[in-house]
C-alpha cells in the first residue's frame, strides 16, 4: 500500500527514545524529516537515526512538500498552534498526549480539524494500541467480568529538575497533564462513556504551581473510577479491573516492555487465568494505525473529539479541588 512519508516537530525525548525508533520499525510510514528550533540538535537527530532531512525551523518542514504527515512532541502549550499551522500547511497530524493545555485550546483545534476533512488529526494515547488493552476491552465489551462496576489505577515518576518542563506552568506541566491522563483516559475507554460528576484533591507544588499529588474519582453510569498520580512519588503503575462477576489485573499497563512478554490476569469465581502478549512496540502500532487511516481514507482509530473529553475532566479535577465540591460534568 506505501508508505507514509513523516516529519517530527522537535527533538523532544518522547520523540528521540520512543516514538521515532519505533516509527522506523513501521510497516506504513517512512521518516523522512526533522525539525528543531536549533539546527545543530536537528542535524544530530537526522545523523543518528539516517532521517535524510533536518530543518532548523517548524516552518521550513511545514513547507516541505515531500512530507504527507507530522508528529508534534514539542510542550502542551504548543500542541493545537503546530498543529493548527500544520494543518494549513495540507499535513496529516498526530499530536502528543495532552492534546491541548485547555479544552477551549482543545475545541479550537477540533474546530479548525473540521475544515480540513482531507486530513487525518489524532491524539497520540499509545497504550490503546497495544494487545493487553485491545484484550481487556474485548473482554470487558463480552462481559467475561461482567458488569463493569470499578477501575483502580495509579501512574507515578520522581521529577525534581526545575527546568523540567513537567514542572513549568506555562509550558501546561503538572502530574495530571503527564500521566494522570492516562488513567482518566482508561476510565472512558473501558466504560465506554463520559463520567456524571467528578471529585480530586490535589496537592501543588509551592514554587512550580503546578500539581504534583492528584487523587481523583470519576463516577459513570455503571461505575467508578479511582486513581492517584503525582511526579513527587517513586516510579510505580498499576491498574485493575472490577466486574460484577471477576476482575483484570495489568502487570505493567502504560509502558509494558517492547523486547518482552506483557501479562494480565483474569479472576473469575476464585480461579486465576494469565494471559502473555507477545512482544509489541504500542508506539509502532499506533503511527502504523494512523498511517493506514490516511493511505485508506478511513476514519482515525480515535476520534479527536475523545481529545477534547479527555481535556474537559482534567480541567473538571482542579475545579473540584479548588471549589471543595462534586463537578458534574
Amino acid at each position: 500500500m506505501g508508505r507514509i512519508k513523516w516529519g517530527i516537530m522537535g527533538t523532544a525525548t518522547i520523540a528521540m527514545e520512543q516514538v521515532i525508533p519505533a516509527m522506523l520499525r513501521g510497516e506504513f510510514c517512512e521518516v523522512v524529516g526533522i525539525a528543531s528550533r536549533s539546527i545543530a540538535k536537528a542535524e544530530e537527530a537526522a545523523v543518528k537515526f539516517r532521517i535524510p532531512k533536518f530543518f532548523g525551523s517548524y516552518e521550513g518542514l511545514l513547507e516541505d512538500e515531500e512530507i504527507e504527515a507530522v508528529y508534534i512532541p514539542l510542550p502542551n502549550n504548543l500542541h493545537v498552534e503546530w498543529a493548527v499551522k500544520a494543518m494549513k500547511a495540507g499535513k496529516h497530524v498526530l499530536i502528543e498526549k495532552p492534546i491541548a493545555i485547555s479544552s477551549r485550546q482543545a475545541i479550537t483545534l477540533f474546530n479548525e480539524a473540521e475544515k480540513h476533512h482531507d486530513l487525518k488529526v489524532m491524539e497520540a494515547f499509545m497504550y490503546k494500541f497495544h494487545p493487553q488493552w485491545i484484550k481487556v476491552k474485548s473482554l470487558i465489551d463480552q462481559g467475561e467480568i461482567g458488569q463493569l462496576k470499578s477501575i483502580q489505577s495509579s501512574f507515578t515518576f520522581i521529577d525534581d529538575d526545575a527546568n523540567s518542563i513537567t514542572n513549568s506552568k506555562k509550558y501546561g506541566g503538572g502530574s495530571l497533564m503527564d500521566i494522570g491522563c492516562y488513567s482518566i483516559s482508561i476510565s472512558r475507554f473501558l466504560f465506554d462513556a463520559e463520567p456524571k460528576n467528578v471529585m480530586a484533591s490535589i496537592e501543588y507544588h509551592p514554587q512550580y504551581e503546578v500539581d504534583i499529588l492528584a487523587t481523583g474519582i470519576l463516577e459513570f453510569d455503571n461505575g467508578s473510577s479511582s486513581f492517584f498520580c503525582s511526579t513527587q512519588v517513586d516510579f510505580t503503575q498499576q491498574a485493575q479491573i472490577f466486574g460484577s462477576k471477576g476482575s483484570i489485573r495489568f502487570e505493567l499497563p502504560f509502558n509494558p516492555p517492547i523486547n518482552e512478554p506483557s501479562r494480565i490476569w483474569v479472576t473469575k469465581e476464585e480461579v486465576t487465568t494469565e494471559i502473555e502478549f507477545e512482544n509489541s512496540n504500542q508506539y509502532t502500532k499506533q503511527v502504523d494505525a494512523f498511517s493506514l487511516a490516511i493511505l485508506k481514507n478511513k476514519a482515525t482509530p480515535f476520534a479527536l473529539s475523545d481529545a477534547v473529553n479527555n481535556m474537559v475532566v482534567i480541567e473538571k479535577l482542579h475545579e473540584s479541588h479548588t471549589s471543595g465540591k462534586r463537578v458534574f460534568i
